[in-house]
């Protein structure tokens, strides 16, 4: 397991680049968002999305999210966005939001709920930003806990835990543990799912 040091606010390229051939070989990384650590991996690789699942202990159908570029990349990966879901967007994003939508079939089905939902993210973090723009294929994004469901604030702490679970971890130090606020928009309604970090200034 190798850990990089990369600056969060001016991410390094070269080391962006080391990083993004982890996940382009079917790595596993421990990478920062703007709410909490997350696992992820290259969405196109299957071995390592089952991996994931495997790590975490989870079952199958637990929704997971992905990261995305930019607002323009959601299309691909969601089958609709209606007028009140953009508008949201336009303004959360980046931001610490998950959103739900119906799943396009660019999404594979390791990653869609029995209802063939995804939660999209676009996360204000350039580390997340410039990963995926890099790699050219949306991450998976799940965030890390310890056991007793408390989420891993210290990337040394993971890496003590999970050892050669991982391939690359990206430390950029302690983070403070505040996940995502997820809103459901597959059923054509604004459903909070979770109050997280993001405001909820669309209520």
């Amino acid at each position: 397991m190798e850990v990089l040091q990369i600056h969060e606010l001016n991410p390094q390229k070269r080391l962006i680049e080391k990083a993004c051939e982890v996940l382009q070989c079917g790595g596993v990384i421990l990478y920062p968002t703007d709410t909490v650590y997350a696992l992820g991996c290259d969405i196109r690789k299957k071995n390592a999305i089952e991996k994931i699942y495997r790590i975490k202990k989870i079952d199958r159908k637990k929704p997971l999210s992905i990261i995305l570029p930019d607002i323009s990349a959601i299309s691909e990966y969601v089958k609709f966005v209606s007028n009140d879901a953009f508008r949201i967007m336009k303004k959360a994003y980046p931001g610490p939001y998950t959103f739900i939508f119906p799943a396009s079939k660019l999404v594979p089905g390791l990653l869609m709920t029995n209802q063939k939902t995804i939660g999209v993210r676009i996360p204000d973090n350039k580390i997340a930003l410039e990963l995926v723009k890099t790699l050219g294929s949306p991450i998976l994004s799940t965030s890390v806990n310890t056991p007793e469901g408390d989420y891993v604030i210290d990337p040394d702490d993971m890496g003590k835990e999970l050892g050669n679970q991982i391939d690359l971890i990206i430390d950029v130090g302690i983070k403070v543990s505040n996940p995502s606020t997820v809103v459901d928009f597959s059923g054509g309604n604004v459903d909070i799912i979770r109050k997280g970090k993001g405001e909820l200034f669309f209520l």
